[in-house]
């Protein structure tokens, strides 16, 4: 479920890219385009409120960072959650 939920952040994001380029209708570019800010924008808020279990990622500090930014709680809160439990991640 939660593959479902990334590729679905993946592909709003991917078509707010592509409207860019005049392929979408101008009225589907805007709404994809906003949806995409503010779902960065929630992503980014995330990002500060959680950072103590962003930094529990065992890659790098730069490569949790992207993941919260794109995908918010769907990164971090299995980090939080393993980190509650005690698995040491």
């Amino acid at each position: 479920m939660q593959t479902t939920f990334k590729a679905l952040l993946i592909a709003i994001y991917a078509a707010a890219i592509v409207s860019l380029f005049g392929v979408l209708p101008s009225d589907l570019g805007h709404l994809l385009q906003r949806l995409s800010l503010i779902l960065l924008v929630i992503h980014a808020v995330e990002l500060a409120l959680m950072f103590k279990a962003v930094r529990r990622y065992p890659g790098p500090l730069a490569t949790s960072i992207l993941l919260t930014l794109l995908f918010g709680l769907l990164h971090w809160k299995p980090l939080a959650d393993a980190a509650r439990r005690g698995d040491g991640r």
